[in-house]
């Protein structure tokens, strides 16, 4: 159960309209970081980047997806 609605009834209207506000507000943030990964890995690959500055790059690019897709699994059932 999504944290706050212990005292509604699961199947209530009111539980079906949170979950699915909760989903879309999680997919949004969770493109926010999809985003930010595309971002990074452009500078990364962009002819001007030297190499320090490429892995620095490649590694930002890492966490966002690493943080994308723990947000996604937050919405999966048993995660917390």
């Amino acid at each position: 159960r999504e944290e706050g609605l212990s005292f509604v009834p699961t199947n209530s209207p009111l539980a079906r309209i949170v979950r699915k506000a909760v989903a879309k507000e999680r997919e949004a943030c969770a493109q926010v970081c999809d985003a930010e990964r595309q971002d990074f890995g452009g500078v990364a690959a962009g002819p001007m980047t030297t190499d320090a500055g490429k892995r620095v790059h490649e590694a930002m690019a890492a966490g966002a997806a690493t943080c994308a897709a723990a947000i996604r699994a937050r919405g999966q059932k048993g995660a917390a």
